[in-house]
């Protein structure tokens, strides 16, 4: 189970917590399906079956934000409550007004909302206490901002920060880029987009083909500069790296894929969550070296 995308967080290392008190504090929002009056529901559980909320392997924690949302489309609402309007004014020989016309709709929206299809997604949470990181498999900071909101309800003064580092992504890609070297470790991949500054934001992005060194170096002569980067790190992980220092596109390589061979689905889990640990905190390590290290706190 190796995270598609990296929303990257710090905690103070090592990060002291209690195992029984965490997941009494995370049971306090457990997940819960939506009732028929509710649109929306969100809470924790457990990522294996019939397991904690707080999942422990090697010192790792594992954790998992299930929302489920009901699909009610404005379209159908409208359809239905213009076909209810039409009774009523048969009915009473008028039109209804403005404020009647509202009433109908929240009923219709009342009666239909429990007969409305729902889906629901999970959102994984890799806490390492051992080296202070906290990262999201989110692609979006709304979605990142909905795990952090029930987290610190849960959590009270979790000590809980960016992670900030010396140089600007924006920058360092696109000297790498510019030098058509990678920091060590990392190799450059064939994924990029570089972005003007101009009022035009005029944007160049390639896609599974090669960069050609001139070719870049005229874009960013004419003012451009590398909004997202593809690379491998250490033959093992290929991802992309973004202006605002999110990771995306996460995947190990056949190399790491061999390592972990479970029959068992639950042991198959432990395995991939351990591997991907030890191999993304090493990675991150080192991403942030290349970016010139981590901002320290004032």
């Amino acid at each position: 189970m190796w995270f598609k995308n990296l929303q990257i967080y710090r905690l103070p290392a090592p990060w002291k917590f209690d195992l029984e008190q965490l997941n009494a504090q995370l049971s306090t929002q457990a997940f819960q399906p939506c009732s028929n009056s509710e649109m929306q529901s969100q809470g924790w559980i457990a990522p294996r079956e019939n397991g904690a909320l707080a999942h422990i392997v090697n010192r790792q924690i594992l954790l998992q934000l299930s929302t489920e949302r009901k699909l009610l489309p404005n379209s159908v609402i409208n359809q239905v409550t213009k076909a209810r309007a039409l009774e009523v004014e048969e009915q009473q020989g008028f039109k209804p007004g403005r404020k009647l016309l509202k009433e109908i709709k929240e009923q219709v929206s009342e009666e239909l909302l429990p007969r409305a299809f729902s889906i629901q997604r999970s959102t994984a949470v890799w806490i390492d206490p051992v080296h202070g990181w906290l990262v999201i498999d989110a692609s979006s900071p709304s979605r990142c901002d909905e795990v952090l909101k029930l987290l610190l309800k849960c959590v009270d003064k979790l000590p809980l920060e960016l992670l900030r580092v010396n140089l600007s992504p924006l920058s360092a890609m696109t000297d790498w880029l510019a030098g058509n070297e990678a920091p060590a470790g990392f190799t450059i991949d064939q994924d990029t987009e570089l972005r003007s500054n101009a009022e035009s934001k005029a944007t160049v992005r390639y896609v599974r083909h090669t960069l050609d060194p001139k070719e870049i170096a005229s874009h960013i002569a004419s003012g451009k500069q590398c909004t997202k980067l593809a690379l491998t790190w250490a033959d093992k992980v290929s991802f992309v790296l973004t202006e605002t220092l999110a990771i995306k596109r996460v995947q190990a390589l056949e190399v790491l894929s061999e390592k972990t061979e479970a029959h068992h689905e639950d042991e198959k889990l432990d395995g991939d969550f351990a591997l991907m640990c030890g191999e993304l905190h090493l990675m991150l390590t080192e991403l942030v070296l290349a970016l010139g290290g981590e901002t320290k706190p004032e």
